[in-house]
């Protein structure tokens, strides 16, 4: 069996994530109803929104990464951006820690830098028609 390239692992990853966010919205929505308030629901709810989001963003970036100068910067941000963000979220609800939210902006400028790299990779990137 070949080994697996950079960017084969990385879609590894963001696989697994999308796996994740599956699961967690459905216990989400089976599961957690009922034994936490609407607020803390809304906390999973969101998580599981931005995982997805994330991992099929990761997805993508791995997919292209031939074509983006800044592929590694741009995986290693959503891939922290999914575990600080929606990590967070998740604790957040399971525990009560309601502290935990500072750590939550912190994935979402994960999410955003990512983003903007990947707007600048595809500016610059060359092989594409006009």
């Amino acid at each position: 069996m070949a080994s697996l390239t950079f960017p084969a692992k990385w879609a590894a990853f963001f696989a697994a994530q999308a796996a994740l966010a599956i699961a967690a919205g459905a216990f989400g929505a089976h599961a957690l109803n009922g034994l936490v308030d609407e607020r803390a629901l809304g906390w999973w709810h969101t998580g599981s929104q931005y995982l997805m989001y994330h991992s099929l963003a990761g997805l993508l970036v791995a997919a292209l990464s031939s074509y983006l100068s800044f592929h590694k910067a741009i995986l290693s941000f959503f891939f922290v951006g999914n575990v600080l963000f929606a990590g967070s979220l998740y604790v957040m609800t399971l525990t009560g820690q309601t502290w935990l939210g500072v750590v939550t902006p912190l994935g979402g400028i994960c999410y955003l830098l990512g983003w903007l790299l990947l707007v600048i990779c595809l500016w610059r990137a060359k092989g594409y028609k006009e």
